[in-house]
């Protein structure tokens, strides 16, 4: 199928694409920011620039949209009927780009969300956010409570735990 548009015409609409700032990513920010979060957006030198990072919580939040992020099984996607080959490579190199970043930044001791552009569709919003949100308390929870709690004596597993009392005693019960 041929391009309708000219080149120059299509320059001009690929050009107007925003890579930061989208309505997604301001959602998401909103929502967060209403929730008592504070972070910061498109960290440089985190790997991958981070859409927002949430330092207190050791978090890198990515809001990706379903089409340039190849969102495999979604509604939304659809690769382009034009130029194949070009879009496929041109997508797996994004995903392939996207699984090393987040890996990084798990190396370097962040852990990473990502939230597709399909999950912030009016009728699954408010469930994403939420559960956004859930996630990042039960990170910080989990991360203060290791980083605080180092026990004194040894963790004893519940089969080693010694008696404290002795075995129950039936009383007033006659064996035959």
């Amino acid at each position: 199928m041929t391009d309708l548009i000219s080149k120059e015409k299509r320059s001009y609409i690929m050009s107007m694409i925003k890579g930061k700032n989208t309505k997604p990513e301001i959602i998401v920010r909103k929502y967060l920011f209403h929730c008592g979060f504070r972070f910061r957006v498109n960290v440089k030198r985190l790997p991958g620039t981070p859409d927002i990072v949430l330092r207190k919580y050791k978090t890198a939040i990515f809001v990706n949209g379903c089409f340039w992020h190849g969102h495999e099984g979604c509604p939304e996607f659809r690769p382009p009927r034009t130029r194949v080959e070009w879009w496929t490579e041109k997508l797996n190199r994004n995903k392939t780009r996207d699984a090393r970043v987040r890996e990084e930044l798990r190396a370097m001791g962040w852990n990473t969300m990502v939230i597709w552009e399909c999950q912030l569709k009016p009728k699954e919003r408010q469930a994403t956010l939420e559960n956004v949100v859930r996630l990042l308390e039960k990170t910080y929870v989990e991360s203060t409570y290791h980083a605080k709690f180092t026990p004194a004596y040894p963790l004893l597993e519940e089969e080693e735990l010694p008696k404290v009392a002795e075995e129950e005693e039936c009383y007033g019960v006659v064996d035959d």
